[in-house]
């Protein structure tokens, strides 16, 4: 509520949680009814959380006719009110996740996985620290084409990707400018920007920090952010995984170390190698990366992105310093050893992603799991286990994981396969265009 005493020229509130496709669903509420928001949440009905990419009930879902489709219950989570800088209006968003009414967390809540895999971590006295890195597009999808959007300064069009090019950052400048210092307003804490390989597309780092939730809270958060200010500047910017058929799609990699409770690395053993610790944990990921796959890359768009030579990992290896592996170890100082997971798109749900990354490592601590020895060169030439190479495949491996189901609640797994399964069957339905036009601002 000092948010809102700060800014009393706030008239409305936007409530949201995040369903599991990483959607935000909502409603949007006088500012005057705030503090009882803030004290007694809202009601949404659970199958909320459970609707599919076009927003529609899943059929047969327990949640809806079989059981009166009935309210949870929404609460504010530590965010409390946040400023909603892309809206012309003064507005505030007040971040959700679902409980039961009588307090217990909702099971279908993707935040709440999330905070599940978190709560082992600390039952092992044990603290990850996380950070995401998001590449997204900048496109003009006014026309039957996308393409480049102009720039704001020069008016001009670049047709190609111009990787780490001062000049294309500085084409965009007073959008990424604008990106920063809302950013700032919401407490997001946005690091270095660099332009992509992609025409119009650029990659910006989110800052580690020892708090999973909050950390999975800016990525949802700074998706929803770039979206809206796009749109102020005329056009859109889209996390889709793959809009362009001939350019490299969006992916979201996550970096992680783990902490003991009085600050000591685990996978820090002096040197470049890392401890036995780390290799547990890559091990872990591994070993769950099959199972894994649909939540890397949920959508039907998704497997366009992961081929090979396209700048997205298709085997299941890890190397050290090595950006063509799906787990790299890079280069840093002893203290700050850590693992990439680069399978991820720009797509994902970032609660799902960041639980699943997180959970797979400690399954692989707790088993002691043996790591296969790292590879060296490129990875398209080794003789890698494979990803599942479509979507079909990706839900039946996730149906099928041990480990996801060690990791999530059976209720979201049956959740999100019935919903991918609906997904899947309704996608065939649709042409390539109807297909950029589902995923281009959804995702």
């Amino acid at each position: 509520m000092d948010w809102l005493r700060e800014h009393p020229d706030v008239r409305t509130i936007r409530v949201a949680a995040a369903d599991l496709n990483g959607v935000a669903r909502g409603k949007r509420v006088p500012a005057r009814f705030a503090q009882k928001l803030s004290e007694e949440g809202t009601k949404f009905p659970f199958s909320v959380l459970n609707l599919d990419i076009w927003g529609e009930d899943i059929e047969n879902s327990p949640l809806v006719f079989e059981s009166g489709d009935p309210d949870g219950l929404l609460m504010p989570t530590e965010r409390g009110f946040l400023p909603m800088p892309w809206l012309d209006a003064p507005t505030g968003l007040l971040p959700l996740w679902m409980f039961h009414p009588d307090g217990r967390p909702y099971e279908g809540d993707p935040r709440q996985a999330l905070a599940r895999v978190v709560d082992r971590y600390k039952a092992a006295d044990l603290v990850p620290v996380v950070a995401t890195e998001l590449e997204f597009f900048l496109i003009d999808d006014s026309g039957r084409t996308l393409r480049v959007p102009p720039s704001p300064r020069s008016g001009k069009r670049r047709t190609g990707g111009e990787v780490l090019s001062l000049r294309a950052l500085d084409a965009f400048d007073q959008f990424f400018t604008t990106l920063y210092d809302a950013c700032e307003m919401m407490d997001i804490p946005a690091d270095t920007s660099i332009s992509e390989a992609g025409p119009g597309q650029f990659e910006i780092n989110l800052m580690h920090q020892a708090d999973p939730l909050k950390a999975a809270d800016d990525t949802w958060l700074f998706k929803m952010l770039v979206k809206g200010i796009a749109r102020n500047y005329g056009f859109a910017a889209s996390f889709m995984a793959k809009p362009y058929e001939a350019w490299p799609g969006n992916g979201m990699h996550m970096h992680f170390s783990i902490l003991t409770k009085d600050g000591r690395n685990i996978f820090d053993d002096g040197g470049e190698m890392g401890t036995d610790a780390l290799r547990h944990a890559v091990a872990g990921c591994l070993r769950a990366m099959p199972g894994s796959t649909l939540l890397f890359a949920p959508h039907e768009n998704s497997y366009d992105r992961l081929v090979p030579n396209a700048h997205a990992p298709t085997g299941i290896g890890w190397a050290y310093e090595n950006r063509t592996a799906a787990i790299r170890i890079p280069s840093s100082g002893p203290k700050a050893r850590r693992i990439e997971h680069r399978v991820a798109g720009g797509d994902v749900n970032p609660y799902l992603t960041v639980a699943a990354i997180l959970g797979a490592a400690l399954n692989g601590i707790e088993d002691k799991l043996q790591a296969p020895a790292p590879f060296k060169g490129n990875a398209y030439d080794q003789q890698l286990a494979q990803l599942p190479g479509d979507w079909g495949a990706a839900i039946e491996a996730f149906d099928t994981c041990p480990d996801i189901r060690r990791i999530f609640p059976e209720h979201l797994v049956d959740n999100y396969l019935m919903t991918k399964r609906q997904e899947l069957h309704y996608m065939a339905e649709l042409s390539d265009e109807e297909t950029v036009e589902l995923y281009l601002d959804t995702v």
